[in-house]
């Protein structure tokens, strides 16, 4: 029998932040979910879009053409090539959407960069 899921439900269970859990893919792009605190990184995808959905909280996306603030709710595409950093004050559950081929942090690596295997690992 199918199962739904619930991604805030999902999110919310992550202990790790920045820390991205593949929940689902979509032909060749994963439905993705993270509780983030604090900033991510300056970073790009060359050759991939990246959706943002904020499930709880609040979501700046700085990006060098300005910021875009994204509430419960809100959703926003990254379009490739853009130089964003995603940063949250207070603790926000998201769901993303991503190409299987997009890197967590795009052309950076950091302590927060996490590797596919990482993502797809069970919740």
């Amino acid at each position: 029998m199918p199962e739904s899921f619930r991604p805030e439900r999902l999110a919310a269970s992550l202990t790790e932040l920045w820390s991205p859990r593949v929940v689902a893919q979509v032909d060749d792009a994963y439905v993705k979910v993270a509780k983030v605190r604090g900033e991510l990184t300056w970073h790009r995808h060359d050759a991939e879009d990246e959706l943002f959905y904020v499930l709880r909280g609040e979501l700046r996306i700085e990006t060098d053409e300005g910021d875009v603030v994204l509430r419960e709710g809100d959703a926003y595409v990254v379009p490739k090539g853009v130089r964003h950093n995603p940063v949250a004050d207070r603790e926000c559950l998201l769901l993303l959407v991503e190409r299987t081929t997009t890197r967590h942090t795009g052309d950076v690596e950091t302590d927060l960069t996490r590797s596919i295997e990482e993502q797809t690992r069970p919740l």
